[in-house]
């Protein structure tokens, strides 16, 4: 009897763009970082993808601040875009404590980054990284390319 062939595995994509560039753990950078992310995402073809881009990210920059950075360590945006996708990465030096989305109520005035997050793109999610700290990303399929699997993130380096 025949052996069953093992399931496909997920290839990650090489990035047809990318740009990484570390932060000081400032307020002053996230509008350095969301314009940044936003120029970009237009010059590479996906303007109307810009504003929700640099929204995700400026929350996600945001969260690290408020809550987890620390003060002598940079904090690493990253864009990408392949063929099926457009990521957003903030990475921070804190791992101990994973964000997590919380259902906010009408009078809270903070709580509801990650609900926005989670409305404007299509997947986000948390990794660790090699060394210390975590990843946040969010990311959105591109029409005309296959959505990735939830397995080509497991390949990626925290840098």
């Amino acid at each position: 009897m025949a052996e069953p062939e093992p399931e496909p595995q997920a290839v990650p994509r090489p990035p047809l763009r990318e740009d990484v560039l570390d932060y000081t753990p400032t307020s002053r950078s996230v509008p350095l970082a969301r314009r940044r992310t936003a120029r970009l995402v237009a010059e590479w073809g996906h303007p109307a993808r810009a504003g929700d881009t640099a929204l995700v990210l400026s929350e996600l920059m945001t969260n690290a601040l408020l809550h987890r950075s620390l003060r002598d360590r940079l904090i690493r945006v990253r864009v990408s875009l392949t063929a099926a996708t457009l990521c957003v990465e903030v990475s921070d030096p804190r791992g101990e404590r994973l964000p997590r989305s919380r259902p906010a109520d009408g009078t809270d005035q903070f709580g509801r980054g990650l609900l926005l997050v989670g409305a404007l793109a299509d997947r986000w999610g948390c990794e660790p990284r090699n060394g210390p700290g975590k990843t946040v990303y969010a990311e959105w399929g591109l029409s005309g390319g296959t959505y990735p699997l939830a397995t080509e993130r497991s390949d990626r380096s925290g840098a």
